[in-house]
């Protein structure tokens, strides 16, 4: 049978154990968190993870301009016979792969999201009032298989390895994303841009829906006489495509 005196004596060296146990937690929290909340975290507000994310891939671009340049000036300093041909090849090749600006006259289109007050009173299935990727894409397929000599997306330029990709209500370009309205703009004979433009199953589609009252999917097209489209500046490598042997 145990004693009266030892019940007080365990609960007193349990309680000190619980206690001890309790600071080296609070101890630990606190070095984590570093002086902030542990719950919320930094990734509550998705406005500015998308805007710190933006930031994030302007710089990353600026660096690889920076060491793009410096590599061209080492280049250019070697005087070796074979780089300065290797290097002349690759200036050829410029042009067709969209590292060099492009003006002349075009065509401009604009899609965005049916108007809020149609999104809020029309019965139709929502994905029909919103602009999909695929959507995107049949615009500047369309637009690349008139002969369009450059095709950007919200200013940026669009070349062979551009992935479109919409996630939410913006379309990631280059890691970056982009809200609607999604502006397309093409360099390029405009008829044959525009012509190219009504064969596409795709976009004759979308045109249809937005001439319908309660769908009204925004579509613009404009017939422009100076586009500017500038060089692409990102990553040139394929991380995940392979090409074909």
């Amino acid at each position: 049978m145990t004693q009266s005196g030892e019940r007080p004596r365990r609960w007193k060296a349990g309680t000190t154990a619980v206690l001890c146990l309790c600071g080296g937690l609070f101890a630990v929290s606190a070095s984590n968190s570093g002086g902030t909340d542990l719950r919320p975290g930094r990734y509550t507000d998705l406005a500015s993870v998308v805007r710190q994310e933006s930031a994030d891939v302007e710089a990353l671009n600026r660096r690889v301009a920076e060491l793009t340049a410096e590599v061209g000036a080492l280049t250019e300093g070697l005087g070796d016979r074979q780089v300065g041909r290797i290097t002349d090849e690759i200036e050829v090749l410029r042009d067709p792969a969209g590292l060099v600006p492009r003006s002349g006259p075009g065509v401009v289109v604009t899609l965005s999201d049916a108007p809020a007050e149609v999104i809020a009173t029309s019965e139709r299935d929502v994905n029909l009032l919103v602009v999909h990727q695929q959507d995107i894409q049949a615009v500047v397929n369309a637009m690349w298989s008139a002969g369009a000599e450059a095709v950007t997306i919200a200013g940026q330029r669009i070349v062979s390895t551009t992935g479109i990709k919409c996630e939410g209500n913006a379309v990631m370009l280059q890691g970056v994303p982009y809200g609607q309205p999604y502006v397309i703009e093409a360099v390029g004979d405009p008829d044959a841009i525009q012509e190219s433009l009504a064969g596409n199953r795709t976009v004759r589609t979308y045109r249809a829906q937005a001439e319908t009252p309660d769908i009204a999917i925004g579509w613009s097209l404009q017939v422009v006489d100076e586009i500017e489209a500038p060089a692409y500046e990102g990553l040139l490598d394929m991380r995940y495509a392979q090409p074909k042997a």
